[in-house]
């Protein structure tokens, strides 16, 4: 018997070091392939969402704004989803491929992610360790570095048909109406789920009263209210927007005050006002809070030539944000462009402000 035991242990030992060899050649496989991007090949990866979504759309405006002054940057259309694309670019991961690939998918860069282009909440979260990355290892990210805040207007929209006869969400609980609800909580991070709690509101009473929930928008599935984040595009994010407001004639709700004072205070967010015709139905400006709009962020390994070079090429080519791919109303502002809540800048983005006077 001891003698078996002591052939097992011997052929386990055999074992562990055959597949540490294999590990190790696999590792040096990896490390003697040829490089493919980086700042060095003036090919930097930069992280982003899908063409049609707005991240995406504005990771291919960069692309092409840089492409003039020498640099190649690949984007990786695959490294976001709500927080993800933060996290992906402040650990520097590998470019993503899809989950669930297709014929159909844009190749993806075989490197690190460089630098990205996101929310300026979730960049505020991600550097501040709050909200959807308050128990993210590592956290807070202190490395970002903001490069250019591009103005982008997204509302907070509350929406029920006119003919529901709802003036409040509290109504939902308070009347048990077997309503038929939308909630975007993917879009935001964690601000749908807080307004859904305010109001008393979880998928399982609204189904107990009859109704139903979802997250995601089917145009051909009936809805008669709705609420999230939206902006009058059919980008994937907003199309629920673009869509029921063509089906519907529908009513917009405010946010009870103290509930909007909360939302600004633990997401960042500001006051605003949906503005008449902004969709169809408005017909009177409706006070709500609004986004900061999209930046385009690295890290502080970021170098500062390339820095520079982003928030200059930025600068000087804004005619690419009036023809966006996401049909996104981008704007730049010369005066906001180097802020984004407190996310420092980068030294190199910062000096190119300087010498154009935007910044002292």
């Amino acid at each position: 018997m001891r003698s078996l035991h002591l052939r097992i242990g011997i052929e386990l030992l055999v074992l562990v070091g055959l597949l540490w060899m294999g590990a190790g050649y696999a590792g040096a496989q990896d490390a003697g392939m040829p490089k493919t991007t980086g700042y060095d090949l003036k090919k930097p990866v930069v992280g982003a969402a899908c063409p049609t979504c707005p991240w995406g759309g504005m990771a291919i405006i960069v692309k092409e704004a840089l492409k003039p002054y020498g640099w190649d940057v690949q984007i990786c259309y695959y490294c976001a989803g709500g927080p993800r694309e933060a996290r992906l670019v402040s650990k520097a991961a590998m470019a993503t491929p899809p989950e669930n690939p297709s014929p159909n998918d844009l190749p993806t860069p075989k490197g690190p992610i460089d630098f990205g282009v996101t929310g300026t909440e979730f960049l505020q979260w991600a550097y501040m360790g709050t909200n959807d990355f308050a128990k993210d290892p590592g956290t807070p990210q202190k490395q970002l570095r903001i490069i250019a805040r591009i103005q982008e207007p997204t509302y907070y929209i509350i929406a029920v048909r006119a003919d529901s006869g709802i003036t409040n969400l509290s109504q939902i609980v308070e009347k048990k109406l077997p309503v038929k609800m939308i909630a975007r909580t993917g879009i935001g991070g964690l601000t749908t789920p807080t307004v859904l709690e305010y109001y008393g509101i979880t998928d399982e009473k609204i189904k107990s009263f009859g109704g139903t929930f979802a997250t995601g928008y089917n145009r051909d599935n009936e809805a008669n209210v709705f609420l999230g984040f939206g902006s009058l595009t059919n980008a994937p994010e907003y199309a629920v927007w673009y869509q029921a407001t063509q089906k519907y004639d529908l009513k917009y709700l405010e946010l009870a005050p103290d509930l909007k004072q909360k939302l600004m205070r633990e997401f960042n967010y500001k006051e605003g006002t949906l503005p008449v015709g902004s969709f169809r139905g408005v017909d009177k400006p409706i006070p709500t809070l609004v986004r900061d709009g999209t930046v385009i962020y690295g890290r502080t390994d970021m170098p500062d030539e390339f820095a520079y070079t982003l928030a200059k090429a930025m600068d000087e080519h804004q005619e690419l944000l009036q023809w966006p791919n996401a049909s996104m109303n981008w704007s730049y502002n010369w005066r906001t462009v180097w802020k984004a809540l407190d996310v420092p800048l980068h030294p190199g983005a910062a000096k190119y402000y300087k010498e154009v006077g935007y910044m002292k």
